[in-house]
């Protein structure tokens, strides 16, 4: 008889396994249930124009593709349910009803054409955004939302490591950067390394002076605030920006979590708009949650009645290494 083997990073759940992910992710559902957050469940595949539409760029070298025989369409199975939430929220409401608040949250499978280190290809995500909210309050609800439902699945206590690509993109702005130069800083700061930065020839000597101080600027909340504050050049999009950082600290330390800020560390540059952070298990290299904003969501889907919404969100990236690091902590 054929012994039927599974694809390469693509692995079954099997008991009692099976039964810890659903408990686990019942905790985290009902945690975002009661904060007001409804549950949305979008199909597993999609034209594959809409999965890489707006925030699903960066995920397209990440997507399995098929033909449709049915319409002779290029479909793509999703690799992240963020980008159909937004679509959701730009298509079933219209502009006419005005820039109310909206909160959704979601559970369901994402499949990828690569894994990430002692990852697997086939994951079950978890996660909650929430569209129409502009500021810095919207960020606060966002990571209280991540902290308590991870506590309520047993992912306790945390550590919070956030950034703001709102401070690069200001430099970049402020001293005149070419799509190229920005794009080789942007490489060299991700991985923090002068020597690269010094091998950027259009990079004006102030604008290198800004961008190696970035790569230092990482550690406890309050310190990197106090030295970016006075490192970097007064621009009024940055100071907002450390000032939101600062508010965002003060609010993961008054939920029981523990902040710490990167301010070269720029995930998403095309995706992410401001706020952006990763979760960890404390005491470990667990990464619990990924979330951040992502404002001016929605335009693309809308053509002639575009709503360019703020969004901002988190997800538990994959359930099962969740579910495995709340059993063995």
């Amino acid at each position: 008889m054929r012994k039927w083997v599974l694809p390469d990073y693509v692995e079954d759940v099997l008991p009692p396994e099976a039964a810890r992910m659903e408990q686990t992710r019942r905790a985290l559902l009902d945690a975002f249930a009661a904060a007001g957050y409804a549950l949305v469940n979008p199909p597993l595949i999609e034209h594959l124009e809409a999965l890489l539409t707006g925030t699903g760029q960066d995920l397209e070298h990440n997507t399995f593709k098929l033909i449709d025989p049915l319409s002779g369409m290029l479909l793509g199975v999703r690799p992240d349910i963020t980008p159909q939430v937004a679509r959701i929220d730009a298509t079933y409401h219209a502009a006419s009803e005005g820039d109310f608040e909206r909160r959704y949250c979601y559970a369901g499978e994402v499949l990828r054409t690569h894994a990430s280190i002692g990852s697997s290809r086939a994951l079950t995500q978890v996660g909650a955004e929430l569209f129409g909210s502009a500021t810095v309050a919207g960020d606060v609800e966002i990571v209280n939302l991540m902290i308590s439902s991870a506590r309520a699945a047993g992912a306790a206590p945390l550590l919070l490591d956030c950034g703001h690509v709102a401070v690069f993109k200001a430099l970049a702005q402020h001293f005149e950067l070419s799509p190229k130069a920005t794009q080789e800083a942007d490489a060299a700061l991700a991985a923090k390394s002068t020597s690269a930065l010094a091998e950027i020839k259009s990079l004006p000597i102030e604008a290198r002076s800004s961008l190696e101080a970035l790569t230092t600027l990482f550690g406890p909340a309050k310190m990197v605030l106090q030295r970016a504050r006075a490192a970097l050049p007064r621009n009024a999009t940055i100071t907002a920006a450390l000032d939101q950082l600062e508010a965002v600290a003060v609010a993961i330390n008054e939920a029981g979590a523990q902040c710490s800020l990167d301010l070269a560390d720029l995930p998403g540059l095309d995706y992410h708009t401001g706020l952006v952070f990763v979760a960890y298990l404390q005491g470990t290299t667990h990464i619990v949650a990924r979330g951040g904003r992502y404002d001016g969501v929605g335009e693309a889907f809308t053509q002639g009645n575009a709503r360019a919404r703020p969004a901002t969100g988190f997800s538990f990236v994959d359930l099962r290494a969740l579910t495995e690091v709340t059993q063995t902590t």
